[in-house]
């Protein structure tokens, strides 16, 4: 994985896009709460839709994210957060990476359902899961050393608020990493297009059984801010050496920076 540092030479204007807003949403209170009615309802099939629409690329990308900081997994005594968990594959990763050394690792996520499949799934290990907003976190400033997610924070309602609160959480020189899809470009941005806007959300209804999520998600992909967009947000909220790696020639990326 090779970290590029886009230019800084953005222009200061950015899209009005505040976060994600599902079909019927008409603020961020209610686009939380259809965000939250979505996951509760592909609960059970969540992951293995994520595995199998993926072709199981999901957890090479969990893992690499978890080997780019495992300079602080190897540290004892670190605190990590990893927001809109799911059913906890990141927080699973950076475990698995961790070894030996026991950092405190906790998932937080709004939906209770998938928080339950996250702790059958933890039994044997000391990953902890809590309930909560992920723009308003019942934690205190300057707790974690590192905040991560990976595949939730384009969900947000908010995605401005979104980071000022990984800020508020990170302590000062702590670092944050946002794992997310993006948009490829050339001929494998016209391939992937196809799949991911018509294979995939017929795929994935027809196996959950709902359709709102899979007709939403490539809704959400598109809606996000590109790269430039994303780490111009990220500066503009506080964060220092913010980058941006792409993974699989452009499907997903990571989104890195420092408090």
């Amino acid at each position: 994985m090779t970290s590029t540092k886009l230019s800084n030479s953005i222009k200061s204007e950015t899209p009005g896009v505040i976060g994600a807003v599902p079909a019927g949403a008409s603020d961020q209170q209610s686009s939380a709460r259809a965000v939250r009615e979505m996951f509760t309802s592909i609960a059970p099939r969540y992951d293995l839709l994520n595995h199998m629409l993926s072709f199981n690329i999901d957890r090479l990308w969990w893992r690499k994210t978890a080997r780019v900081f495992a300079h602080l997994l190897s540290q004892p005594g670190t605190q990590v957060l990893d927001l809109c968990c799911g059913t906890g594959d990141m927080a699973f990763a950076m475990h698995r990476q961790a070894g030996t050394s026991s950092p405190t690792i906790l998932g937080a996520d709004f939906s209770h359902a998938m928080l339950q499949r996250a702790s059958r799934k933890s039994l044997s290990t000391s990953l902890r899961w809590v309930e909560a907003d992920a723009l308003c976190l019942p934690f205190p400033d300057g707790m974690f050393d590192l905040v991560t997610s990976a595949f939730g924070f384009r969900n947000l309602a908010n995605y401005e608020a979104g980071l000022r609160e990984i800020m508020r959480v990170l302590r000062p020189g702590g670092e944050c990493g946002i794992l997310d899809f993006a948009e490829p470009r050339g001929a494998m941005g016209s391939v992937y297009q196809i799949y991911f806007k018509r294979v995939l959300p017929a795929i994935g209804t027809i196996v959950s059984g709902v359709k709102g999520p899979y007709a939403y998600l490539p809704a959400s992909v598109e809606r996000f801010p590109e790269p430039e967009e994303m780490l111009q947000r990220m500066r503009q909220v506080g964060f220092r050496e913010a980058s941006w790696s792409s993974y699989t020639l452009g499907i997903a990326g990571l989104y890195r920076g420092k408090k």
